[in-house]
């Protein structure tokens, strides 16, 4: 998807472009609009770097780890894998052309940033370097952090960047995805001067990202055959991966480790979910007061956690629990924490991307319970505040949004007049008013009421 636009990229550092970005930071130091001064995608991100920061003034980027802790962390992280790609086609070249290349995770923190020596030394000042947090909410809009919250490519200019700090430089960055889950595992960015946001500039980086992304995806596939005669690194198989746990829309949880899947049984699905929201540990008590909507004895939950322990086993080290407390000795990414994330980042259009139904459905135990309506009502609200027609379009494509009202009554508003889209959901609409108005029969399905 090309970036939200108003104007040809190639004119983003022109003069009549900076000048409108420079009279928008004035306005907001005055307490005025800023509409009409900013391209869209700009705009809508200044509103989204607003809700974490009251003043552009304030927006600095902020270490997240120690030294140690990066090298472990970006080790373990399967964008290490396809490192020497993004090196030979993007760092390479930028040590002569002015340029630095950051490779960041899923979360706007930097990992890696190589390229033009006399570069990264002034990029230093404003802490672009590895080990920060670059997020819209760390340091408001920025080409890293806004292509993670919109999940497409963006390109940001000069005056543009929320930051006053970072006005003098302009950037391109690019989501790189899973080839498997189709999940964002981080984002390449290029930063520098007015070429970095050149169209040829935007071209190379998603060349250099389709190129990691099909690297990825020839190493899982050699990590997969037997190692007959070529050695392999111990580390190799695991930095391809993230332990995963799938709870969205599903009966059944699908847990992902080192290459391989496992359907879970509902209870199991419950049990795994509540050790990955609790990496200190749980007690048998503490958990079977989560797991169970009514009195449950120790033996009872020591009984599953055995079961549980052998059903994991096969599956590698990293997810077989620990006892005394129950715990999990690494941790296991969980889809709708990952939602929770990226509405508490203000990233609702990522979280509604990889949203896919409510959390264990079927699941009465209390803690999950709790969670599924925190995410469901959460991700609800996030899309009706955002009121945008083609947010509001997929919300509505859920199951859960089939009967809700106000949803649809936000699309009829939202949907311009001549939208090809918009008989549909008129005629849902009109549906959905005579189901609701029609008394419920003994036995009739209720209407799910918002």
């Amino acid at each position: 998807m090309s970036p939200s636009r108003s104007i040809p990229l190639a004119e983003l550092s022109s003069d009549v472009v900076q000048r409108k970005a420079v009279a928008a930071h004035e306005a907001l130091g005055q307490g005025a609009s800023v509409d009409g001064k900013l391209r869209g995608v700009v705009h809508d991100s200044w509103l989204r770097s607003l809700a974490f920061l009251p003043d552009p003034s304030s927006a600095r980027a902020r270490l997240f780890c120690s030294e140690e802790e990066l090298e472990s962390y970006r080790q373990a992280h399967p964008l290490a894998a396809v490192m020497p790609v993004i090196d030979r086609l993007l760092v390479q070249p930028s040590l002569e052309s002015g340029m630095l290349v950051a490779v960041g995770d899923e979360n706007g923190r930097l990992l890696w940033v190589d390229g033009d020596r006399d570069l990264r030394w002034r990029a230093e000042g404003m802490l672009f370097v590895a080990g920060a947090d670059w997020s819209e909410a760390s340091v408001g809009t920025s080409a890293p952090g806004t292509a993670l919250a919109l999940q497409h490519s963006v390109q940001i200019a000069g005056a543009e960047h929320f930051s006053p700090q970072v006005h003098p430089w302009s950037c391109t960055a690019v989501p790189l995805h899973d080839p498997d889950s189709g999940t964002v595992l981080g984002v390449i960015d290029i930063t520098g001067t007015a070429d970095a946001v050149a169209t040829h500039t935007l071209s190379l980086v998603q060349a250099a990202v389709a190129a990691a992304e099909a690297q990825l995806s020839i190493h899982r596939l050699r990590s997969r055959l037997p190692a007959v005669g070529r050695t392999r690194s111990p580390r190799t198989r695991a930095s391809l991966y993230r332990n995963s746990l799938q709870i969205l829309g599903t009966d059944h949880g699908i847990v992902h480790a080192g290459g391989s899947s496992l359907e879970l049984s509902l209870r199991h699905a419950e049990l795994l979910t509540l050790l990955a929201l609790h990496p200190e540990g749980l007690t048998a008590d503490q958990l079977a007061g989560m797991a169970y909507s009514g009195d449950a004895s120790v033996t009872t939950i020591r009984a599953e956690m055995l079961r549980l322990r052998r059903v994991l086993v096969g599956h590698g080290d990293t997810i077989v629990p620990q006892s005394r407390p129950y715990r999990l000795p690494a941790e296991l990414v969980v889809d709708a924490v990952q939602v929770l994330n990226y509405l508490h980042r203000g990233a609702h259009r990522m979280a509604l991307g990889i949203y896919r139904g409510p959390v264990l459905p079927r699941s009465q135990a209390p803690a999950i319970t709790r969670l599924r309506v925190e995410v469901s009502a959460l991700l609800r609200d996030a899309v009706l505040n955002d009121g945008a027609a083609d947010t509001v379009l997929q919300y509505l494509a859920l199951a859960e949004a089939e009967y809700d009202t106000e949803a649809w009554q936000l699309a009829l508003r939202v949907l311009p007049p001549r939208s090809p889209r918009r008989a549909a959901v008129v005629a849902h609409a009109e549906w959905l008013e005579g189901e609701l108005s029609t008394p419920s029969s003994p036995g009739s399905r209720a209407p799910h009421a918002r």
